[in-house]
């Protein structure tokens, strides 16, 4: 993972079906309150730009075909975070007729917050878990791009003058 990537991961989020206490909570996230930009992390509203998924809500027969087609407009290697306990699970809704359960029942995830809904803290520290997971596998398929060594160039220092160019002067 490139400097750049690493300091600056593209996140998108998705609800699948929450109560939006899970989604309160994430855009408390984004407030200068908690403010995730200071760790570079971006809020993008387009799939086909963003490193990690963030999931709310349970999946139902409705959404999941729209979430899969969210995850697979994102580039590889990619990220998904599961918020709360309905992404996990399918929280309180999953004896619900139309509930599948968690994400995971539809495409794969690679960090569960928990939580009813998770603290903004937690949430944070599950996308800094998902950035590293990233990095881990943008190292196993190969796609870092090897970084470019920055050569500095300074001048070249004053030649001292000679004796007798003092000589001179004086």
């Amino acid at each position: 993972m490139t400097k750049a990537t690493a300091k600056s991961p593209w996140v998108v989020h998705f609800n699948c079906n929450s109560c939006n206490g899970c989604d309160i909570e994430f855009l408390a996230c984004l407030t200068p309150m908690y403010d995730v930009e200071r760790f570079g992390i971006v809020h993008v509203g387009n799939p086909k730009h963003a490193d990690i998924l963030v999931v709310t809500g349970s999946v139902n027969h409705r959404n999941k075909r729209v979430l899969k087609n969210v995850y697979d407009q994102m580039p590889s290697p990619k990220v998904v975070v599961a918020m709360g306990v309905c992404g996990a699970t399918g929280g309180v809704f999953a004896d619900c007729y139309n509930v599948l359960g968690g994400v995971d029942k539809v495409i794969p995830v690679d960090v569960f917050v928990p939580g009813c809904p998770p603290r903004p803290e937690a949430m944070i520290d599950g996308i800094i878990e998902g950035v590293q997971i990233l990095a881990q596998k943008q190292i196993e398929t190969g796609t870092v791009t090897p970084e470019k060594t920055i050569k500095i160039v300074r001048p070249a220092p004053k030649p001292e003058p000679d004796e007798s160019a003092k000589a001179v002067s004086s």
